[in-house]
């Protein structure tokens, strides 16, 4: 039955609140990982961003979320998201009536707080008539609990780099091993030019989740080559935060790291492979097609208030080049001292 727009009462999470809402999240069907409440704690204690976690009641029962923070930057403007540093987010809700009102909200603080924009991180269209960003796909399919089968739904080519990795010897470790997976992780981003975040970041996402993290490391002779995060929500697995040393590639370790990865969660159970997002045509974009995932469409949306266009805070955006190549130049250490200053506006 859908609630009428006088039934519904919208408020902020509270405390109190967190197993709710997280109970709401976990019995519907459109909600992600990325919409559970810890992710309010995530980005209050390693960023210091303001949360305006938005809950929909009728009759004291949730009917619907949107999980939105607020990032404020000199450098980068000065936005609502729903959900900064995940690559979901947007309203979930019982019936279009309550979503309408969760949005309605959003538009409204977003008008309060006087904010460049609101961007709503959808993995469906949902307003046509606000400007959008198509640049984005996602990377999901159905995985098997047996090897064989995994191995043999990989295209040929791939499969051939990933038995290569298995032939390497490398060895696979599924401890949290946090100091890895920094140096696995920073190394990447420095390579590609992009501020790291900082290591609270991730101590923090792997405190406030616990079991629902992950990290999968590959050594060569007791030396970290390649390191991935993941997370675990309902019957998938999201490899979220990854990267390799500069011996990666030689030893085909990242491709071995997850197909470690994709073979222990089939072993489990685990029902999905969710691959994340990439941009269209970028590099991640082609492996991930290489192994034989489907891009589909995601779908960012934005409420314009004091911003005239879609913002463009991305690598592609020539005016960052010349910092990205610097970037890339920086000794590791001073790459991962100054770097957090600068990624916790990249949301």
């Amino acid at each position: 039955m859908e609630s009428t727009s006088t039934d519904i009462h919208i408020t902020q999470l509270s405390a109190v609140e967190f197993e709710p809402w997280d109970d709401f999240v976990n019995h519907h069907e459109e909600a992600t990982f990325f919409h559970k409440a810890g992710w309010k704690t995530v980005l209050e204690t390693a960023f210091g961003h303001s949360c305006y976690f938005l809950l929909a009641k009728v009759n004291n029962n949730i009917v619907g979320i949107l999980p939105l923070a607020r990032v404020n930057s000199k450098l980068f403007g000065d936005a609502l998201i729903s959900t900064p540093f995940c690559v979901y987010g947007g309203v979930v809700a019982n019936d279009e009536q309550t979503a309408k009102r969760l949005e309605q909200k959003a538009c409204e603080i977003a008008d309060e707080l006087q904010v460049d924009y609101l961007e709503l991180r959808n993995k469906k269209q949902r307003h046509p008539d606000w400007p959008s960003k198509d640049m984005y796909v996602y990377f999901r399919k159905e995985i098997e609990e047996d090897e064989e089968k995994n191995l043999a739904a990989i295209p040929r080519k791939q499969r051939a780099v990933v038995r290569k990795g298995i032939k390497a010897e490398l060895d696979v470790s599924s401890a949290k091993d946090l100091e890895a997976l920094y140096l696995a992780y920073s190394t990447s981003v420095r390579n590609l030019g992009t501020p790291v975040f900082s290591k609270k970041y991730f101590s923090t996402l792997l405190e406030v989740f616990g079991d629902e993290t992950g990290i999968t490391t590959i050594s060569k002779d007791k030396q970290t080559v390649s390191s991935v995060l993941s997370f675990y929500f309902k019957d998938e697995v999201l490899p979220y935060y990854g990267g390799g040393t500069s011996a990666a590639r030689s030893l085909k370790a990242n491709d071995f790291m997850y197909w470690s990865l994709l073979k222990k969660s089939g072993a489990e159970g685990i029902k999905y492979f969710d691959y994340g997002r990439s941009k269209q045509n970028a590099g991640s974009y082609s492996f991930k097609k290489n192994w034989g995932f489907t891009p589909e469409p995601l779908f960012y949306e934005y409420y314009l208030v004091k911003a005239n266009a879609i913002p463009e805070v991305n690598p592609n955006n020539p005016k960052y080049a010349f910092f990205i190549n610097m970037w890339r130049r920086l000794p590791l250490p001073l790459a991962n001292f100054l770097g957090p200053f600068i990624s916790k506006s990249l949301g």
